[in-house]
This record gives structure tokens, sequence and C-alpha cells, in this order.
């Protein structure tokens, strides 16, 4: 018996299409940046040596080599 194979899946121009569309919607997400309140809460999460940092005014991944 003889397989037949179905076409699926977008074309190119599709695809294009629907990249643009998506980079424009989230451009304006990332344009926005975090909002302070959210900044805040990722920094107690971080723990005490990054929340230290961040009241000295530095880096906590640049104080510990970007990891």
């Amino acid at each position: 018996m003889k397989e037949v194979k179905k076409q699926g899946g977008l074309n190119a121009e599709i695809q294009s299409r629907i990249g643009h569309q998506l980079r424009a919607m989230y451009d304006d997400v990332v344009r926005q940046g975090v909002p302070d309140r959210f900044a805040e809460l990722i920094r107690k999460l971080d723990g005490p040596e990054a929340a230290a940092a961040a009241v000295a005014g530095g880096d906590p991944d640049k104080n510990n080599g970007g990891d």
C-alpha cells in the first residue's frame, strides 16, 4: 500500500507575518520594563547578598563574576 504524506505547516510568508506581529506585540511589553515592586521582590528572593549589593549601589552579578 502506498503512503500519502500530508503537506503540513505554514509557508515562509505566513511564518514571517506571524513573527513580525509577535515581535510588535512583545516589543511593547519589553519596553515597559519591570515595575519597581517586582524588582524589589526579585531582590528579596535573591537573598541577603543581592539586597546588600543593591543598597550599596552595586550589581550582584558583577560582584560574583557574572554567574
